[in-house]
């Protein structure tokens, strides 16, 4: 597992999650400060991270 840091698209605050540098994901995570849900997207390439978006669900 990766820990990658980053800021929540909402409060802004920094953040870090748990990434599985075997595979791509897309999936919905709260923030741990604001608790909104962020759009997460990471993509990797032989176990690197090679891109990484955080967007917001405008409710």
């Amino acid at each position: 597992m990766l820990e990658h840091f980053f800021q929540c698209p909402y409060c802004w605050e920094e953040i870090s999650m748990l990434l599985d540098p075997s595979t791509t994901q897309t999936y919905v995570e709260d923030c741990e400060v604001c608790c909104n849900p962020i759009k997460i997207q990471a993509n990797f390439e032989a176990g690197q991270l090679i891109s990484f978006q955080a967007e917001n669900l405008e409710q």
